[in-house]
């Protein structure tokens, strides 16, 4: 058996990196042409040619995080087929693969894809793509947010504060920060803007070049408004770099541990979660979908093909993983609308995807 597990692992292993370099190298190249445009237009001291590759190539660990199950299915699907229309897998059964030992063979090799999966979604992929957007902010100006910039809120002990980013600068420091602090009875209590800002070495903010106007409404008397002008600013503040980057990235380019600290950020001040919670759960869930792959992929090796008739399920598999990858985003907006369990929503299509598996399993090779 450790022959035949040598054989199944180093073809299936062979065609997953294939058709993973194949969808990189498709990948890289839209990326590249969508950059194009962008080339030379801060001047020969701007984006360059060079800068556009960079940019790029830090993009393929999150296309690679993306592809994987799908690669995994597609790879798969081709070595199992080939094996059937060579009658290789015919001498396989008979040398004493049974069906549930070739289940248990293809579950290994698809749980190590579970853990690589997980490695390059949860570690590689959202540094490489932080590392992208200061490439960006470096070379083309600084990084802006949104048009309204980054809202961020958070309740202290003795009020409530909300916190206004507009862009961040290349050297991952803050640019027009703009704070306002409300009272335990919702009134506004001052606001604070600065030019920029960066990290104090114990996680606080250091505005510079503050300007701060404070309200206060002391028994019946009249308001008083005093303005100052600070030239460096503490703010002490929860609020760390990682929650000013959902902004940056998108909620599946994060880590789940940084998924899981936002969540409880926002769960704190009272602020809605449900697009988040739908995404840490899906990242708990997406590796997983590697196993459901294999399931997924070992009844071809059960069918009986005509010559030429190996494309077509080559294609038939392209054709299910990229409907996976859509009936995974499309719950997940669905969920989001409809708020339904983020959990739920998030291992539906893996749930669906596996009871075909299961029935194509049962179907093609316990009962025939």
């Amino acid at each position: 058996m450790r022959t035949i597990r040598r054989l199944i692992f180093g073809e299936v292993l062979t065609a997953i990196g294939f058709v993973t370099l194949g969808f990189l190298s498709l990948f890289f190249f839209f990326d590249l042409v969508d950059e194009l445009p962008a080339i030379g237009q801060s001047g020969e001291e701007g984006y360059q040619l060079t800068h556009a590759l960079a940019y790029v190539a830090l993009l393929i660990p999150n296309h690679l995080y993306e592809l994987l199950p799908i690669a995994v299915l597609i790879g798969t699907i081709f070595v199992m087929a080939r094996f059937a229309q060579s009658s290789e897998y015919t001498i396989l059964r008979t040398s004493g693969l049974g069906p549930w030992r070739a289940l248990r063979t293809l579950l290994v090799l698809g749980l190590s894809f579970v853990v690589l999966t997980f490695a390059v979604g949860d570690y590689l992929a959202p540094a490489a793509d932080r590392m992208a957007q200061l490439v960006k902010a470096r070379y083309q100006g600084n990084l802006t947010l949104s048009q309204t910039g980054a809202w961020l809120k958070e309740k202290q002990q003795h009020g409530s504060f909300a916190a206004n980013v507009g862009a961040l600068r290349a050297d991952g420091g803050l640019q027009d920060v703009r704070i306002f602090e409300f009272d335990n009875r919702g009134f506004l209590r001052s606001t604070t803007h600065a030019p920029q800002a960066v990290y104090g070495p114990d996680g606080a903010w250091m505005l510079s070049d503050a300007e701060r106007t404070e309200f206060s409404t002391r028994g019946e008397g009249p308001a008083n408004v005093e303005r100052l002008h600070l030239p460096t600013y503490r703010w002490p503040t929860e609020i760390t770099a990682e929650m000013i980057s959902v902004a940056l990235l998108k909620p599946d380019r994060m880590r789940t541990l940084d998924l899981f600290q936002y969540i409880r950020h926002l769960d704190a001040n009272n602020q809605s979660a449900q697009r988040y919670e739908i995404e840490f759960w899906r990242k708990v869930f997406y590796p997983l979908s590697c196993l459901v792959m294999v399931v997924l992929a070992l009844p071809f090796a059960y069918l009986h093909f005509r010559s030429g008739g190996l494309t077509a399920y080559v294609f038939a598999g392209v054709m299910i993983g990229i409907s996976f990858f859509l009936l995974n985003n499309v719950f997940g907006y669905i969920g989001n609308l409809r708020n339904w369990w983020p959990w739920l929503t998030a291992a539906a299509p893996g749930m669906i995807y596996s009871l075909v598996s299961l029935g194509a399993f049962g179907w093609l090779v316990l009962r025939r």
